[in-house]
């Protein structure tokens, strides 16, 4: 599988994807660049996937990834995968904003796509 390094070495680049997978769970949505959130959102989708097949070996394999965060693991196994179980994948969508100040990146906002109606305003 092709992925993107992210001018990181592997255990900092896997520790950032783990840590904004765990923040889009929690938050529902992130601000980052596009290319992060390309990234992020295979994790994601990944995530969700493992929620909604619910067995032993899939919550065990989401809680190796997000480093134990049983947090997070226990909202994706029983929030997020009663509210996609009739979706088959593309669970995120990135919205596109203007581009960072500092080094003229492309910024993002990387949602989950039927967010919770009391978050949207």
């Amino acid at each position: 599988m092709a992925y993107r390094k992210l001018g990181r070495d592997n255990k900092h680049r896997r520790s950032m994807l783990a840590t904004l997978t765990k923040q889009v769970i929690l938050n529902e949505q992130i601000t980052t660049t596009d290319t992060r959130a390309k990234e992020v959102r295979k994790f994601v989708d990944k995530m969700i996937t493992y929620g909604k097949k619910g067995d032993l070996g899939s919550r065990r394999r989401a809680l190796a990834f997000v480093h134990n965060d049983k947090q997070v693991v226990d909202k994706v196994f029983n929030d997020l995968a009663k509210r996609y179980e009739n979706r088959n994948g593309g669970y995120t969508r990135i919205l596109k904003l203007d581009e960072r100040r500092g080094d003229n990146a492309l910024m993002v906002i990387l949602e989950l796509v039927d967010k919770k109606s009391s978050d949207k305003e």
